[in-house]
């Protein structure tokens, strides 16, 4: 997406996202995907994408590239953004970040982020009819600028017992993630975009961002524009989340908000998560957990997963798939009622998947009808 600065004031040059990125890789009428299995959770949980795929005669093929997080080296992760480079498109499972290991050890997730300017992490969190929860109503966008932040991975510590850690927050990181807010709210048909900030407390680095926020909402004069400081809204999603339509914000405040907003639908379990830049697009879970207590146990919540795929295949322009999908992974969750643990269920991750496969075949809708 390409910003002009005209003077004083803020003029976007119109771009949509989609059209300036590349194909992604198609061979003989079928995509390549990269896919990163991850820690934890992740392996297993992306073998059963894989299993709902070949039943359903998705035309994806994954190349299956491994990161080890317990190596010190960059040379797995590297490979990995390599293969992104080349299909265009990835659907991971989270990679572990030990806080163990030497500081010149950075986060495998961050890297491939920065690496490949996945500028925009965007999370849909919306309350399911079949989940009992707190709150109902919720719906959701987050976007969280994805590159900068407390997350520049720039600290030192000159004095002894003196730590210094480097926030770092841009102008045209800013102007580019709040276009990126207020062109998805106006595609999505939403009236209202909240910028989260600090700028009390950090008049630089979140008054800039706050800044950017409010030059772009000038532009969307159709769009209720507000913002919030970080602390107020966390307090404001517990007591009344349906106030939210749209938020914007930065890099860690996006981290915080978006594990909250999972608790509030009924857990990590159950919401998918994208990360958009210009020339690439990496699919996962929102809140990015490893879940790596559970690993093995056949126990996990298939949702988000599944759903991150279905993500994947809607910006694969694989709309007949991608439906197919997710209303066999939404039937069971909200009408056969079919639940993992962690929503207070008994069913195993195995049992899901078969009962989303099922309900594909069921719809008479089974692969050889798209």
């Amino acid at each position: 997406m390409m910003l002009e600065n005209i003077n004083s004031g803020y003029k976007p040059v119109f771009l949509i996202l989609c059209c300036i990125q590349p194909p992604p890789a198609k061979y003989g009428g079928r995509h390549t995907v990269t896919l990163i299995p991850g820690d934890g959770i992740g392996p297993e949980l992306l073998s059963h994408v894989r299993e709902v795929f070949r039943f359903s005669c998705v035309p994806v093929d994954f190349e299956v590239v491994h990161v080890n997080s317990a190596l010190e080296t960059e040379d797995d992760i590297n490979n990995a953004i390599t293969a992104i480079r080349r299909n265009g498109v990835a659907l991971k499972g989270n990679i572990e970040t030990k806080h163990t290991m030497a500081p010149s050890v950075k986060s495998r997730n961050n890297l491939l982020r920065t690496s490949l300017d996945l500028y925009a992490n965007v999370m849909h969190c919306q309350s399911l009819p079949g989940v009992q929860t707190r709150h109902k109503n919720i719906d959701i966008i987050i976007i969280r600028e994805n590159t900068e932040g407390e997350y520049s991975s720039l600290e030192h510590e000159n004095v002894p017992g003196v730590v210094e850690s480097l926030k770092i927050i841009t102008r045209n990181n800013s102007l580019r993630i709040a276009e990126y807010a207020f062109k998805l709210a106006r595609e999505k048909g939403r009236h209202r975009v909240t910028a989260v900030h600090k700028a009390n407390i950090m008049k630089l680095a979140d008054g800039l961002f706050l800044q950017c926020c409010r030059e772009v909402a000038a532009g969307y004069p159709d769009i209720t524009f507000d913002s919030m400081i970080v602390d107020n809204t966390t307090m404001q999603l517990v007591s009344k989340p349906q106030q939210f339509d749209v938020m914007v914000m930065p890099n860690l405040y996006g981290n915080v908000v978006s594990n909250v907003c999972a608790g509030l639908v009924g857990g990590p379990g159950l919401v998918p998560g994208a990360n958009y830049g210009r020339d690439y697009a990496v699919f996962e879970t929102a809140t990015r957990n490893t879940g790596k207590s559970i690993a093995g146990k056949n126990i996990a919540n298939p949702t988000a997963v599944l759903l991150a795929s279905c993500m994947m295949l809607d910006h694969l322009k694989l709309y007949d798939y991608a439906n197919l999908i997710r209303n066999g992974v939404l039937t069971t969750m909200n009408e056969t009622r079919l639940h993992t643990a962690d929503l207070g269920g008994q069913g195993t991750t195995s049992e899901v998947v078969q009962s989303v496969m099922k309900i594909i075949q069921s719809k008479g809708q089974h692969t050889s009808d798209i």
